[in-house]
């Protein structure tokens, strides 16, 4: 009794930690270091808007959804990072959303269960993994800093989050979650 108590109260910070874990958006962030170093960015730019008919322009690169991002990056620039200096900007900021298809290979079953012949224990009927090739949509959001003067790039950051079939308050939401992950690895910040 005592020792399935202990299971259960071991095992239920294991779980709460990995659900909090998915919870995090996953932030790739890559820095110009030794340029970064020289260059002084107190006011911005905007490097351009979207262009063209892409399909992606009706859905999650929508003129609304490149609205709010504008809004949300301008936000985290203007809380003490860099002003909006157009025309005079010592740096230039880029963005980005976009969607792709993924395709994940996929893998046998690897969990807790029961497997043929094998008793309960690691099995192929376990909670882990899909029997074959499963593909999902992926989403991304950037953003990019270059030095105005050179057009040399400063900071690339993007970070995986999904715009797909969402509009309204719910792609604020994503899109201010978004903004946030990125700009917690700013350069300049600090």
């Amino acid at each position: 009794m005592l020792r399935q108590l202990l299971r259960t109260v071991l095992a239920v910070p294991v779980v709460a930690g990995t659900l909090a874990g998915c919870s995090t958006l996953n932030v790739k962030s890559d820095v110009n270091t030794p340029l970064v170093g020289s260059v002084r960015c107190n006011t911005f730019a905007w490097a351009g808007s979207f262009h063209g008919n892409s399909p992606l322009r009706g859905t999650v690169a929508s003129p609304l959804n490149e609205s709010r991002l504008r809004a949300a990056i301008a936000a985290h620039l203007g809380t003490g990072y860099i002003q909006e200096a157009p025309g005079a900007a010592d740096c230039l900021v880029g963005y980005g959303i976009g969607s792709t298809y993924v395709v994940d290979p996929g893998g046998p079953y690897y969990g807790y269960g029961w497997g043929p012949g094998w008793g309960p224990g690691w099995g192929w009927y376990g909670g882990w993994g899909w029997p074959g090739p499963y593909v999902y949509r992926e989403g991304i959001i950037a953003i990019d800093l270059y030095d105005a003067r050179t057009r040399q790039p400063l900071w690339h950051a993007s970070v995986d989050q999904s715009l797909y079939g969402v509009s309204g308050a719910e792609a604020q939401k994503r899109i201010d979650a978004a903004v946030a992950a990125l700009f917690a690895k700013y350069p300049y910040a600090g």
